[in-house]
């Protein structure tokens, strides 16, 4: 009997990833592309849709080619993505409208700022989240009152909106189908998570017609059908899931109360909350995790938008390391930050301190002072803002966490995630395949066509590395507290 496989397409905020896995969920080959970002005004963050599609198709293409794999024992396409970000399109043509307005842009932070003054209650208990230009209600808004004619054509019907799932699958589809699924729709501030539709109050509150939205399906289903134009044979689009969802549903999370962080360009930590959602009084997310055969399951979410990103800004922007790499090694080679404290706030800090306004910062530099210095203390600040997620959710929640799994680029370094145990005071694992995005877009898919069970799925989860907790409580607890207590000055401004 000849092999089968399931295909995972991960277009991420940076790159455009294509993966193959067998039914032991072992990658058999992976291909990533970069696109272009493009910054036209000051914490303005734009992408061209075109080239979104058109690496996510290379990168598929370029992975079958590679590894000899027949589309014919491809079972099943399974879809991750970026969240948040914003295109809107013609519907006849097929051209956008508008550059990709991305989940970093904040063009659109003075509006949500006076709609926040307003405490406007409705749409927290609608849609779980915070007002944040992070999401895309503002951005929907901002697209169809700058470009000349839009509103009037999306209330016309002739234009449509859709994060980039719906924006793939449009594409792979050949225009068949505007679909997005629940996990997506949830980061719109335009979905309701209770009634699991399209909000009327919230979509006549932001002035973003209907006609514009996508229709709304299961994460996990025979969702659409790529054209064989595309690859010249069709294949099953078998699920559709926003980015940290997959990654929750990956890493096999799938009882309430289990817990996990992707280190990606940002960090979400994400804990599954059960059938019902939980509300946050302390600016975490309620979102939707996922949904299966009409069955939802809700998740609370911390996000730090600055994670693998700082290490990213050490090599490219301020070039004191060649790799990424690197970083781990510098920061071994120094026994401590040498009085340097790095506050990772290059866009803004998000939950729970929710401010846009503060910015990135290196303090306690003196003539002492090593690059080892300043990347140890880069590295080490995102294990500080983790804790601060993690403190928050296990309140709001009610549930003390035992263990966290990690994955994404940055939990590869060996560092961080040992400080990262150090100061939560619990074991970190990481997973034998941290592509857990790709996975679980991969294990949905699959379960929808039939090539996996849900037994299946947890008999192939494993752990690679465990971290354990080897720092002294009391140096633990003191490091914490004097990171706390410089953000607390930093971010109101007053003297250290």
């Amino acid at each position: 009997m000849k092999k089968k496989y399931i295909l995972s397409f991960d277009q991420g905020t940076s790159s455009s990833r294509a993966i193959i896995f067998d039914n032991k969920a072992n990658i058999i080959a992976k291909e990533q592309l970069s696109f272009s970002q493009f910054y036209p005004r000051k914490n303005w963050v734009e992408q061209d849709p075109w080239e979104i599609y058109n690496t996510q198709i290379k990168a598929a293409k370029d992975l079958l080619n590679g590894s000899k794999i027949s589309l014919e024992d491809i079972e099943g396409l399974g879809l991750t993505n970026q969240r948040e970000t914003t295109i809107i399109w013609d519907r006849e043509t097929g051209e956008p409208i508008y550059p990709a307005i991305v989940w970093q842009d904040k063009r659109t932070e003075k509006r949500c700022l006076k709609i926040r003054a307003k405490k406007i209650d409705m749409i927290r208990k609608k849609t779980g989240l915070v007002v944040d230009s992070y999401f895309s209600a503002t951005k929907i808004q901002w697209i169809l009152d700058h470009v000349k004619g839009a509103r009037e054509r999306a209330i016309n019907g002739e234009l449509a909106f859709g994060t980039v799932d719906t924006w793939l699958v449009w594409n792979l589809s050949a225009k068949r189908k505007h679909i997005t699924d629940f996990s997506n729709a949830s980061r719109t501030l335009l979905f309701n998570i209770n009634t699991l539709d399209w909000d009327e109050e919230l979509l006549e509150f932001f002035n973003i017609p209907r006609a514009l939205l996508p229709n709304l399906v299961d994460s996990s289903g025979i969702l659409a059908e790529v054209d064989e134009s595309v690859f010249g044979k069709t294949i099953t689009i078998g699920s559709i899931l926003g980015d940290q969802q997959a990654a929750l549903f990956g890493q096999t999370c799938f009882q309430k109360g289990m817990l996990k962080s992707t280190f990606g360009t940002g960090s979400f930590m994400l804990m599954n909350t059960g059938k019902k959602p939980r509300f946050s009084d302390n600016g975490l997310l309620t979102t939707v995790a996922w949904s299966i055969n009409g069955e939802v399951k809700y998740a609370l979410e911390g996000n730090i938008f600055i994670a693998g990103a700082a290490i990213k800004w050490l090599r490219d922007n301020l070039q004191i390391i060649d790799s990424s790499d690197e970083s781990e090694y510098l920061a071994y080679s120094v026994k401590d930050s040498g009085g340097v404290t790095v506050i990772p706030a290059l866009a803004g800090l998000g939950a729970p301190y929710w401010n846009n306004d503060v910015q990135g910062a290196i303090l306690g530099l003196t003539l002492g002072t090593k690059r080892a210095h300043i990347v140890r203390a880069t590295l080490e600040s995102l294990a500080y803002r983790t804790l601060d997620m993690l403190r928050l959710i296990e309140d709001e929640s009610g549930i003390k966490v035992k263990r966290l799994a990690v994955d994404g680029g940055a939990s590869a370094n060996n560092f961080l995630m040992q400080f990262l145990s150090d100061i939560i005071r619990i074991g970190v694992d990481r997973p034998k395949i941290v592509e857990t995005t790709s996975l679980g877009a991969a294990y949905m898919a699959g379960l929808a066509v039939g090539f996996w069970t849900m037994d299946e799925i947890l008999a192939n989860h494993a752990v690679n590395k465990r971290f354990t907790t080897q720092m002294e409580e009391d140096t633990a607890a003191s490091l914490y507290q004097e990171w706390s207590r410089i953000v607390d000055h930093v971010i109101k401004g007053s003297k250290l």
